[in-house]
């Protein structure tokens, strides 16, 4: 399947230059995003959905040891099942760093352009790129964001925003609100929409109660109450899983934790993966709402939980969260199946950890090694087992080994299936899903 590709650089006019300045900016799109008029661009007047899913830092190891500990030998995940497979490269375009952060991968995603880390669909000179999300809306199509990290972090505020710093996400909430106006917005991170000393429905968590080198979670928003600023543009607020269930309008702001939906440490140190709301829960909200829509849609759902546990070498948590990943992209097979003009998407912006599987073997283990300029490493460095963990359905059990607590540069495996899928097929840049995703969605 061919794909006519769009212009690689499509920068937005000098109006969003206040976006980098903090200010809320709107955005002009080019005419192409629009091509088709009632017909959305399809040439055949009914509207097109793409559900996209990102496992943030999921590589093939973290997809394989998931489904030996869920599925068996003989079984396979959701994700897997789907019937097309590819793979997509990942590196950034930063001046410094060979290896991407979820940013610039996003970037990639939303914007068909490569960039900085840290960039949020900025070019690599700090322009701002018009985002899938923006498009998306100016369309008329319905939009939605659902993690389990800050709703405003890194990966969702590529499709959504743009800023020049990642860490700047109480300006990008205010361009969700403002400017891109995302119907369904789901995950965490209460603390970037309300301004210090108003700590919201949950209390916040010292840095001590997290670990001494992290910030404590205190609400931290910069540009006034962004809550109640929701509530007057029509957003239904909801904060736990009762009042999500409830919820009835076409508008729907959840912020379920301060920061991220789980606890970030190593085994035993404070770990925790217990979301307030499962993320299949969150996506399945979201599709009943955003499916209201007679234009489609475009959803974005993120399990961010598999990522920072492999920051922190912790394969049980990791573990729970590929878990609670697969379970959301059933719920998306199911939408797909009863709505066949749809493409679903599974990925992993990078890799995370530099995991692999391992048989149960105490030999096997690398030991103290030395460094690049051949001095020898310090005695304890050795690399990370966690397990075993049992095969499902088997009496056999495996290891998972960490080489790192960074990302590393391998490919990210695509799973797909729906309308457009078959362009995935292959081994492509990360900016190809862009242009399968900007065809699905408006046609060439």
């Amino acid at each position: 399947m061919s794909i006519n590709r769009i212009a690689r650089r499509r920068a937005v006019p000098a109006a969003l230059a206040a976006a980098l300045v903090g200010a809320a900016v709107a955005v002009a799109l080019p005419t192409t995003a629009l091509a088709g008029g009632n017909d959305n661009g399809h040439g055949h007047g009914h509207p097109r959905n793409v559900i996209f899913v990102n496992g943030d830092g999921m590589g093939a190891a973290h997809r394989e040891a998931a489904r030996l500990a869920l599925a068996g030998f003989e079984g396979d995940l959701a994700m897997d099942s789907l019937p097309v497979t590819g793979l997509e490269t990942t590196d950034p375009r930063d001046p410094d760093d060979t290896i991407t952060d979820s940013a610039a991968a996003a970037t990639a995603w939303a914007t068909g352009e490569k960039t900085y880390n840290g960039a949020i669909s900025v070019d690599v000179d700090g322009n701002p790129l018009v985002t899938l999300g923006a498009e998306a809306e100016a369309a008329g199509k319905a939009t939605g964001i659902v993690t389990t990290a800050q709703v405003t972090d890194a990966s969702p505020a590529a499709f959504f925003a743009n800023t020049p710093d990642r860490g700047l996400q109480d300006q990008i909430a205010e361009q969700y609100l403002e400017v891109t106006k995302p119907e369904v917005i789901l995950g965490g991170g209460e603390d970037w929409w309300l301004p210090a000393g108003n700590e919201g429905v949950y209390a916040p968590r010292t840095a001590a109660e997290q670990g001494s080198e992290t910030d404590p979670e205190v609400s931290r928003s910069t540009r006034g109450d962004l809550v109640a600023e929701a509530q007057g543009l029509g957003y239904e607020y909801v904060t736990d899983a009762a009042s999500l269930e409830a919820a009835e309008g076409d508008q729907l702001l959840g912020l379920f934790s301060n920061e991220e939906m789980f606890q970030q440490r190593p085994e035993g140190e404070g770990d925790e993966y217990d979301p307030v709301v499962p993320l299949a829960d969150m996506t399945s909200k979201a599709l009943d709402t955003l499916s209201a829509d007679r234009d489609g849609f475009f959803l974005l759902v993120e399990e961010e939980a598999v990522d920072e546990m492999s920051h922190a070498n912790n394969a049980t948590r990791m573990l729970q969260a590929m878990a609670a990943l697969d379970d959301a992209v059933q719920v998306a097979r199911d939408y797909v199946a009863e709505h066949p003009d749809t493409l679903l998407i599974v990925t992993g912006d990078h890799e995370c950890g530099g995991l692999t599987v391992e048989d149960v073997d105490d030999a096997d283990e690398s030991g103290p090694g030395g460094t690049l300029d051949g001095t020898p490493a310090v005695e304890d460095q050795i690399s990370g087992e966690d397990g075993p963990f049992a095969v499902a359905d088997s009496d056999e059990e495996f290891v998972l080994d960490w080489t790192t607590s960074g990302h590393t540069g391998v490919p990210t495996v695509v799973t797909a299936e729906g309308v457009g899928s078959d362009a995935l097929v292959g081994y492509h840049p990360n900016t190809h899903l862009h242009d399968v995703v900007h065809e699905a969605l408006f046609g060439r």
